[in-house]
C-alpha cells in the first residue's frame, strides 16, 4: 500500500477523527440537527485542517519544540478568522446559526492533533493530504449524522440549503413524507448521542466482518500452500 493511499484510508475510515479518535464531539453533536449546518461546519473544518497542516509542515523545521503549541494555535486561529470573515460576507445567516462553533474550531482537538502529530513531522505533500482526508472523513460523519437526524426529526432532507449555496438551492429539499409529524428526540442533543453511537457501532461491525474475512482468506491460502506435494527423485 502506497503512503498516500494509507493516509487517505486513515482519514476516511481506519483512523477517522469522529468514529475512531472520537474527537470534535462538541460541535459535531451540537450542529448536526440538519444537513446544511453539518455541511457548513464540515467545509470550514476541512479548510482549516488543510491550510494549517500545510503551514505547519512548511515551517516545521523553524519552530522550536518549547513553543510549538502556541505557534500552532496562532496559525489555526488565523485561518479560522479568515473563514469567519468569509462566512460573514457570503453566508451570514448560516454563520449566525452556527454561532460560537465556528470560532471554537481553533480549539478543535482534530485540527490541533493533526498539526502536532503529523504535519510537524512530515513533508508538505503528505501533510496537505492528511489534513484534507481527515477533514473529508470528519465532514462525512457530520453529513451522515445530520441527514439521519434531519430525516427522523422533520421528515425532510436538505432543507434550507440556500443558506450555503444561495437562492438557487432553495428547492433542493427532499420531502420524505407529507404527513410526518416529526420525531423531536432526533433533533435534540440526546438524539445526536444515540445517532453517533449507532454510526460507531456500524463501523465496528463492518471492521469486525472485514477482519474475519481476511482471517479466513489467510487460513485458506495457508492450507492451500501447505498441501502442495513435493516430488523428490533420486
Amino acid at each position: 500500500m502506497s503512503e498516500y493511499r494509507k493516509i487517505a484510508l486513515n482519514g476516511l475510515w481506519n483512523n477517522n477523527p469522529a468514529l475512531v479518535q472520537v474527537l470534535g464531539l462538541c460541535p459535531m453533536l451540537a450542529v448536526t440537527s440538519s444537513v446544511v449546518n453539518a455541511l457548513g461546519l464540515g467545509l470550514a473544518s476541512t479548510l482549516v485542517l488543510t491550510s494549517s497542516n500545510l503551514t505547519v509542515s512548511l515551517f516545521r523545521k523553524l519552530v522550536p519544540d518549547t513553543v510549538r503549541l502556541p505557534i500552532f494555535v496562532m496559525i489555526i486561529a488565523s485561518f479560522v478568522t479568515a473563514i469567519e470573515l468569509l462566512m460573514q460576507a457570503f453566508t451570514y445567516e448560516l454563520y449566525l446559526i452556527l454561532g460560537i462553533f465556528i470560532p471554537l474550531i481553533v480549539t478543535n482537538c482534530v485540527i490541533m492533533g493533526r498539526a502536532d502529530a503529523f504535519a510537524a513531522k512530515n513533508p508538505v505533500a503528505s501533510s496537505v493530504l492528511d489534513g484534507f482526508m481527515m477533514g473529508v472523513g470528519f465532514s462525512a460523519v457530520l453529513l451522515v449524522l445530520g441527514a439521519l437526524r434531519e430525516a427522523l426529526g422533520t421528515g425532510r432532507v436538505f432543507a434550507n440549503m440556500q443558506l450555503l449555496f444561495g437562492e438557487g438551492a432553495r428547492d433542493w429539499v427532499i420531502v420524505l413524507s407529507e404527513h410526518y409529524e416529526g420525531f423531536l428526540f432526533a433533533i435534540l442533543p440526546p438524539g445526536a448521542f444515540v445517532g453517533l453511537g449507532l454510526l460507531i457501532a456500524l463501523k465496528n461491525v463492518i471492521d469486525s466482518r472485514l477482519q474475519q474475512r481476511k482471517q479466513v482468506e489467510t487460513t485458506t491460502e495457508g492450507a492451500a500452500s501447505g498441501s502442495k506435494r513435493v516430488r523428490i527423485t533420486g
